[in-house]
């Protein structure tokens, strides 16, 4: 009888943990998929040239590092920083991911892909640019899924 209880103990806890493997696992799959869905909803937006958009999808706190310039922090710092890159490309810039990954427990991950677009400066000519970038997502309190870190860097050379 003894023995019975216990294989059916360790069956049971065996049963218990796979599941909560199980769900992890797919808590992982779900936030990646998550997140790639917000960066290609994020391009769309950038495609469009819609700042406030754009500005959305960055956590309150987040950080920008663009090339070539100093860190730019927080929401309207951000909103400052996209208003000169969107008049700069117009409706041109656009990105895709091409690998996404979160932690198991569904609540963090990143993004990396390319991007391309023609920068037009202010009295010059157009110059097309394609580089590559990374992206970290939170997933906020509410459910959504906000940047909190964004970085790129053009694969031209000059720029």
């Amino acid at each position: 009888m003894h023995k019975r209880v216990r294989v059916l103990g360790c069956l049971l806890l065996v049963a218990v943990f796979s599941l909560v493997v199980i769900s992890r696992v797919r808590a992982a799959g779900d936030a990646a998929q998550a997140v790639r869905d917000a960066d290609m909803a994020w391009s769309k937006a950038a495609s469009a040239s819609d700042l406030d958009r754009i500005v959305s999808f960055y956590a309150d706190d987040a950080t920008l590092l663009s090339p070539n310039a100093p860190v730019v922090k927080g929401k309207d710092a951000i909103r400052k920083e996209w208003d000169g890159i969107m008049k700069g490309f117009g409706k041109t810039l656009h990105w895709q991911p091409t690998k996404v990954e979160a932690a198991k427990s569904g609540e963090i991950g990143y993004s990396t892909g390319w991007y391309e677009g023609t920068f037009t400066p202010p009295n010059g000519k157009p110059v097309k640019d394609k580089g590559k970038y990374l992206e970290v997502w939170k997933k906020q309190a509410d459910g959504k899924w906000k940047c909190v870190a964004d970085m790129y860097s053009s694969d031209m050379a000059g720029q």
